[in-house]
């Protein structure tokens, strides 16, 4: 096996167009479209969707959230997502980012397997409903049985360095059947700590700085800074040299 096939695959979380055309710059593997990071990602607008798809050379997977806050999805939200989804295959989009569960904290395996059978063959990443998961042990079996490639996880903690225990826990149970994705908090400088100690097969970074507005007329408010978070082709170069080495 070369280096390249080797090594932990990287995969920015991109929040708008400009991002993922950053990453894709920057070295990364893969991108998963989605905007509203600050409350944890949502879908994008199907015009973000499009332009990206037509711009991007590296695989791009799409975020299917609804709304920010808890994973427990109406069924207009269901409709929604299977609309998104539909739009993510008519697109070529090459995969798709999802995640559901019921009001007991257990993964929702009917809303799942609605979404996973809409996208038909668009690879499929469970993402980090499964951090709130009353259950984790019993949720991975779930997100195995529901036939997902990939798991991204925190291990339970607000970031992946202080989760890397429990994700490789994560990574002894699940061993050859699905690759575990580390996400949240991922830097340059880290992540090589947090490969060693959770064994993860992948990283997911956001890999943002903070980007100045080019006005010069500039009245902040609560809300409506002028400024915004934007993924940084050089901090991407930083996480891509870092992997490699």
């Amino acid at each position: 096996m070369s280096a390249a096939e080797s090594r932990p695959l990287l995969e920015v979380a991109a929040g708008s167009l400009a991002s993922a055309l950053a990453a894709q710059d920057g070295g990364a593997d893969r991108v998963e479209l989605c905007e509203n990071l600050g409350e944890g990602g949502c879908t994008p607008s199907y015009g973000t969707l499009a332009v990206a798809r037509d711009r991007l050379r590296i695989p791009l997977y799409v975020l299917i959230r609804p709304r920010p806050g808890d994973f427990l999805y109406g069924d207009a939200e269901c409709e929604t997502m299977l609309r998104d989804i539909e739009a993510c295959v008519r697109l070529g989009c090459d995969g798709v980012v999802l995640g559901a569960l019921d009001a007991e904290g257990a993964v929702d395996v009917r809303v799942c397997r609605a979404l996973i059978d809409a996208a038909g063959d668009l690879g499929v990443t469970f993402h980090r409903a499964f951090d709130v998961a009353l259950e984790p042990a019993k949720a991975l079996e779930d997100v195995i049985a529901l036939g997902c490639e990939r798991l991204l996880t925190s291990g339970a903690r607000a970031t992946a360095p202080e989760g890397a225990e429990v994700i490789a826990a994560v990574v002894h149970q699940a061993g050859r059947r699905i690759r575990v994705m580390a996400g949240a908090g991922i830097t340059p400088t880290n992540v090589h700590d947090v490969l060693a100690r959770s064994g993860a097969h992948e990283v997911h970074a956001s890999a943002r700085t903070l980007r100045a507005s080019s006005m010069r007329h500039r009245h902040a408010l609560p809300g409506l800074s002028p400024d915004w978070p934007q993924t940084d082709a050089d901090v991407v170069r930083a996480l891509r040299r870092a992997l490699d080495a």
